[in-house]
């Protein structure tokens, strides 16, 4: 009898590994060649990627649903901007177009091969009269993780948020395998030390994944 292959599970934690977008890494990733990449180095069979979604005023039901309908909402968004968008001043509208094109991202993503679980941004205000967006996918990456436990041996651990330690600890004392990729200047200390020589730092991958600028 033919013995099954054990699995391998990248999750990536893009509200951390990619806070700040290009300002803050310095460089565009391809995801593409970023997919491509954990499959020829790391064999990884399914890859997990947990972010936020503007949806603005689509109706998204929480219990029956686990990620925000990709598609459903482009369609919504694109009338909705049809009906309303006349009405707009020139900065709204560069800023819902901006958040189309993030939709228009994350369905590339489901083309590239990658499983979203995209979460609903929402709006708080602050006591100073601003505003801050916030979408937390930790709890929702951390249950996934303990979901999935079984159908996978090594997992590709791709956030330094060190939140996420009693749930690595807990993979590995189960015998997972963990190895940790993620941006050495924003991976905490305790994930640094739970890692050890399995951290690999996101930065030397550079030359690999980057998108390459378009020529003029």
């Amino acid at each position: 009898m033919k013995r099954r292959r054990q699995k391998i599970y990248a999750f990536i934690d893009a509200s951390n590994l990619f806070y700040g977008g290009e300002k803050s890494l310095g460089w565009k990733i391809d995801y593409l060649k970023l997919i491509n990449y954990l499959k020829n180095k790391y064999k990884v069979d399914k890859i997990f990627y947990f972010g936020g979604i503007e949806i603005h005023g689509f109706k998204y039901d929480y219990l029956k649903n686990n990620s925000v309908p990709v598609k459903r909402v482009r369609e919504w968004l694109e009338e909705f901007v049809k009906k309303e968008g006349k009405k707009w001043d020139e900065a709204r509208l560069i800023l819902f177009s901006k958040h189309l094109q993030r939709i228009k991202f994350y369905l590339k993503l489901q083309e590239f091969g990658y499983d979203l679980f995209l979460k609903p941004v929402k709006l708080y205000y602050q006591e100073d009269g601003t505003t801050q967006r916030k979408a937390n996918c930790d709890v929702e990456m951390a249950f996934y993780l303990m979901k999935e436990k079984e159908n996978f041996k090594k997992v590709i651990f791709m956030s330094g948020d060190g939140d996420f330690l009693p749930v690595l600890k807990y993979l590995k004392e189960m015998g997972k395998e963990v190895i940790v990729l993620a941006r050495g200047p924003r991976t905490a200390r305790e994930i640094r030390q739970f890692a050890g020589s399995d951290l690999k730092d996101f930065e030397y991958l550079r030359e690999m994944i980057k998108m390459e600028e378009k020529k003029t």
